[in-house]
Parts: structure tokens; C-alpha cells; sequence
């Protein structure tokens, strides 16, 4: 559970802008091997540790969307954000989602704001991620796409963050051509998302039970307390965990398995 898929051979076009440091992946996905040890080489490089690709895709064009993930964070991070729904929490997430611009942050710039936020940060510093780069691309065909580089190292100087924008453009080229390997590799060949057959969290079974009761995505945000993005978002890891085409198959499903019940009361 939770294993990268693997991409298979994938070719993409080489462009005279392809930088040198990111040949080694490319070629790893011509050839058909494993992306991750040449994923790890072009992170370092660039002087992080660990990289997380994330995003909101209707696979079918007829289907509601599914969320996809393809990172070299430690699986029990993964699954612990998953479960704490730290998505509706999560810096990177919030003040990525309306701008284009990366965001470079650590742990001293976004502390401080709200306690839930503080807790995150002091979870995620403890799992390795404690700053970092973060940056959304904006593809026409599909929904959305979370890039972010981390790094445990929880502070940011001066000279750090002169390094990182020097080679923004490098990060920024390496989160478009592993999302067109990405499409090529996985979406395009159907493949499913690696969180299939995944426990739902606590706040995805509330979402779920609310929705057999015939709440709206908006009225569901309002009961709980959180954004109708952030609403959409959980919607998105629930069809991917159930195979769900639609909200109404993920609530069958829900049922069917027990996961919910229609029986269950309101006040959630």
C-alpha cells in the first residue's frame, strides 16, 4: 500500500530548455526504470530531501475526480496526513491554491498564525518536512497540481534562501516534465490511484455519512467547519479510496461496506 505505481516506459518530447540535471530522470523513464532513484539525485541537487507530487484528475472525462499522489516521503507520513486531514490545514495547500508563484517557506514563517497550524508544523517537522518549496501548475486538462521539495532542515537563512531562488526555474521545470510523465506514465494509461482500497480518515467518513443524507458540498463544508474546496478535496480521497466514479456510487459503496450507515444521526 501506498507504493509509487510504476510508470512503465514513458517517452516526452526533449526540449532545448531541458536542463541538464533533470536528463537523468527522462532517461530513467525511456527506458523504463524505477524514477525514484534519479527522482532522489535531481531533490538533492537542488537541496532538499524528499519530493511530493499531488493532484485532482477526472480520469474519464465522465467521471467525478480522484486524487493521485506520487511522492518519496516516508509512507507513514502519507498515511498520517491522509488520516489527520492535514489538507485542510496545510500552508503549502492553502497559499498555493489561488497563485501561481512558488511558495518558499520554513518553519519560523509560517508558525504562529493558529494552534492547528503550529500542530502540523511541529507533525511535520518530526516526519522531515520542516521547510521547503511548494508550487502549483495550472494544466487546462485537468483539475489541479501540488509540486513541493522538503526539507528537515526547519530554518531558512539568508544564504539558503538566495540559493533557492537561484535555481527556482530548475524546480519549477522539474514539477512540469514529472507532471507530463506523470500524465503519460499513469493518467493517460488509466492506471489507478496508489491510495485504492485505503482506509477512509475520520473526516472523510463525516463528509461521506453527510452526503447519504443528502447534504450539498457547500452545506457540508458549513456543518464541518471548513472550506467547500477543502470539502471537494476529501470527496476527491474518498472516490479514489472506494474506485467511486461519482459521490453517489461512493455513498453505495460506503454503505455496502459498512462504512457508513444510513441510519447514523446528524449531528456529526
Amino acid at each position: 500500500m501506498l507504493h509509487n505505481i510504476a510508470f512503465g516506459k514513458v517517452t516526452i518530447r526533449r526540449t532545448p530548455y531541458t536542463p541538464t540535471l533533470l536528463l537523468p530522470l527522462v532517461t530513467a523513464a525511456e527506458e523504463g526504470n524505477p524514477l525514484e532513484p534519479a527522482l532522489n539525485a535531481v531533490v538533492k541537487q537542488l537541496g532538499f530531501e524528499t519530493f511530493m507530487f499531488a493532484m485532482s484528475v477526472n480520469p474519464r472525462g465522465h467521471h467525478e475526480s480522484q486524487s493521485y499522489v506520487y511522492t518519496t516521503l516516508p509512507a507513514d507520513w502519507v498515511i498520517r496526513y491522509d488520516q489527520m486531514a492535514y489538507i485542510e490545514i496545510d500552508p503549502r495547500v492553502l497559499k498555493t491554491w489561488n497563485s501561481a508563484l512558488p511558495m518558499v517557506w520554513d518553519y519560523d514563517s509560517e508558525r504562529g498564525k493558529d494552534q492547528k497550524t503550529d500542530d502540523f508544523l511541529d507533525d511535520a517537522a518530526k516526519h522531515g518536512v520542516a521547510s521547503g518549496v511548494a508550487f502549483a501548475l495550472h494544466d487546462p486538462r485537468y483539475e489541479r497540481v501540488l509540486v513541493a521539495l522538503n526539507s528537515s532542515r526547519s530554518r531558512m537563512d539568508k544564504v539558503r534562501r538566495a540559493s533557492i531562488t537561484s535555481q527556482l526555474g530548475e524546480m519549477l521545470l522539474l514539477g512540469t516534465f514529472f507532471h507530463e510523465l506523470f500524465m503519460k506514465g499513469i493518467i493517460e494509461r488509466g492506471l489507478a490511484p496508489v491510495t485504492r482500497g485505503a482506509a477512509l480518515s475520520h473526516r472523510q467518513r463525516e463528509c461521506l455519512q453527510l452526503a447519504s443524507h443528502g447534504l450539498s458540498t457547500e452545506d457540508i463544508a458549513y456543518k464541518l467547519g471548513i472550506t467547500v474546496r477543502t470539502t471537494q478535496f476529501h470527496f476527491d480521497s474518498i472516490r479514489s479510496k472506494l474506485a467511486a466514479a461519482n459521490r453517489q456510487e461512493a455513498v453505495a459503496k460506503g454503505i455496502a461496506e459498512g462504512i457508513i450507515s444510513r441510519r447514523s444521526q446528524m449531528n456529526l
